[in-house]
């Protein structure tokens, strides 16, 4: 095995400086967020709701703009039969910021949230949190394997060196930092990663197209020269597939804890929705240098570089076309540099996902769920305990199996299916309740599940209309792999179709316990008639600290009609009940507490 020197010195600097990042956000911001009664476990989560413009712009574009965006962007440019017409992530996660900036990130800052979670088990209870949680907690995970499987693959093909080793000691460095800081080292080692990705990339690009191998990659956008034009088209039976792909990027790339600990740790709610708006511009810049790459790696005669007579599309390792046009068209020098950044990006976006993950289960179920009386410090240390135990799960995921993008793929899917449409409705919708949202949960689960996934070899149980039977041939081995296509938008149909449950089920069930056609007693779930049971959390439990601005507290004013705002916005999480500071939650909690 040879062992690159160059290439180890530039990924050793460029961790170095990720770590001393990640420490120096820790140092300098230790007591921020703390003071004035603000607990630290808080600040650990939303980083004391003071994230400036700069470092939020940054860390809200490194939201999606990570390793698995770059490579995965390059990839699709780059595959004969899907070229940049399938390369949806840019505009698709773009459009999801924006919409997440005009519709979510108000309603969700303004009433002081504190993960994604809380307004789940303030309206549904604490076990309808618990659920929730699962797939939330599962795409957060998988995601983060995902980003360090990937970025062991990379760092094997240029520098040749174990890719176990490789991935633990960028977990490692993530795991640590991310212990430290919390939200503040992620945020800041956020603004060293798109840095990193911009210039690193940026500067191999000239060299990658002035290489003779290389062709005109504006001939090559049109006509095949040695494969099918870059760009790529969208058949007409396959229109129905594109488009469901790209709502799940356009709408399921919104209920991730990632984006709303960005949004949620602004210092307003009008400040997170301008971060959402420039970083979404953000993500279609960051895309630019990927796109180039991938239609350079579609322009290269193969056989003229040191890669080899066969395209790397002809030895399955498209998903690696990015650091191998980095390695075999680009100088040694550019490359090493171009993959030291790019190496220092992958890992440092794995970290906002561990953190994510461990901000859920500390609050939402630890916390909230099972010990509402614990200290600052237990949450603490237990947010601690579980970033270790979920970056050591990621990690093991991405060393031990192989079928960790389809268990993210899969997991994506289910936020997009099941999660999405239960935001939809707690915040928006007036009179959904608890049976509304379980059935809503089980309507999603088995309409997705029963679709099948390739990626995980689950054979479909339920074949949508326009399904067909496809062939993949492995290359190198000549395998024939067949498996079930649904080409309607069976993603998206699941999805409306959990909304609408939610919706149906929580009007049906209101009506038969109002009317007293069902009595009382079976309202087991404590979700009509004993409203304010101990199931359900109140705002006391959710907003426990006046270290939230008083006039984003006040109730969200909507541009709607008032008949059609009190059909389609819920108050009941929306509005304040004229509660207007968190006194008056104090006060009204106790006067619940004395009936």
């Amino acid at each position: 095995m040879t062992i690159h020197v160059e290439g180890i010195v530039a990924i050793v600097v460029f961790y170095l400086v990720i770590l001393f990042v990640g420490i120096w956000a820790a140092w300098k911001n230790k007591n921020s967020g703390v003071g004035d009664g603000g607990d630290r476990s808080e600040s650990i989560m939303v980083g004391g709701r003071d994230i400036g413009l700069f470092v939020g712009v940054f860390t809200m574009t490194a939201t999606w703009v990570g390793g698995g965006y770059i490579n995965g962007t390059a990839e699709y440019v780059y595959l004969p039969d899907y070229g940049l017409a399938w390369a949806q992530a840019p505009f698709g996660y773009a459009l999801s910021l924006v919409l997440g900036g005009l519709f979510f990130a108000k309603p969700m800052r303004s009433r002081g949230y504190v993960t994604m979670l809380d307004p789940f088990q303030q309206l549904y209870g604490k076990r309808m949190g618990g659920l929730l949680f699962i797939p939330a907690v599962m795409g957060e995970i998988f995601w983060s394997a995902a980003i360090l499987s990937a970025l062991g693959a990379t760092l094997s093909v240029i520098v040749d060196i174990n890719i176990n080793m490789s991935v633990m000691i960028s977990a490692l460095i993530a795991i640590f930092y991310t212990l430290v800081g919390g939200l503040y080292s992620v945020a800041y080692t956020d603004v060293v990663q798109l840095f990193c990705i911009f210039v690193g990339l940026w500067i191999s690009v000239p060299f990658a197209l002035s290489n003779p191998a290389v062709s005109d990659i504006t001939v090559t956008a049109k006509e095949a020269i040695y494969q099918s034009p870059w760009l790529g088209k969208i058949d007409p039976a396959d229109k129905w597939l594109w488009a469901d792909n790209f709502c799940l990027l356009m709408l399921g790339g919104i209920p991730w804890q990632v984006y709303f600990q960005r949004v949620l740790s602004a210092s307003s709610a009008t400040y997170a929705q301008v971060l959402s708006f420039l970083a979404a511009f953000g993500c279609l810049v960051m895309a630019v240098p990927s796109v180039l790459i991938g239609a350079i790696g579609a322009s290269t005669d193969w056989n003229q570089t040191s890669y080899g007579a066969l395209p790397p599309k002809d030895k399955d390792e498209s998903d690696m076309i990015l650091p191998i046009v980095l390695q075999h068209l680009c100088p040694s020098y550019v490359s090493f540099f171009g993959l030291g950044a790019v190496s220092a990006a992958v890992m440092s976006s794995a970290d906002s996902s561990i953190l994510s993950a461990s901000s859920m289960f500390a609050r939402n179920i630890y916390q909230l769920a099972f010990r509402q009386s614990a200290s600052d410090r237990e949450i603490v240390w237990v947010m601690r305990l579980t970033i270790f135990v979920f970056g050591a799960l990621a990690t093991a995921m991405a060393l031990l199996t192989g079928t960790v993008y389809g268990l993210w793929y899969l997991s994506s899917d289910l936020v997009y299916v099941i999660v999405f449409p239960q935001l939809l409705s707690v915040l928006f919708v007036k009179g959904t309740n608890t049976y509304g949202s379980v059935a809503a949960y089980v309507f999603g689960l088995l309409l997705r599940i029963g679709g099948g996934e390739p990626y995980l070899k689950l054979p479909p149980f339920i074949y949508y209309p326009g399904w067909v039977t496809q062939e993949k041939i492995h290359r190198l081995t000549g395998e024939v792999e067949y498996f079930v296509q649904q080409r309607f938008p069976f993603k998206t149909m699941s999805m409306v179709a959990s909304f609408l449950a939610n919706v149906a089920f929580s009007y049906l069930t209101k009506y038969l316990f109002e009317s007293g056609t069902l009595s009382h007693k079976y309202d087991f779930l404590d979700a009509v008639i004993s409203k304010h049971s101990k199931e359900i959390m109140d705002k006391t439990t959710l907003v426990s600290h006046d270290n939230i601005i008083l006039s984003e507290i006040a109730p969200v004013k909507q541009a709607l009609g008032a008949s059609l705002a009190g059909t389609f916005m819920n108050r009941e999480v929306l509005s304040d009940d004229d509660v207007s500071s968190p006194e008056d939650f104090k006060t009204e909690n106790e006067a619940f507490k004395a009936q």
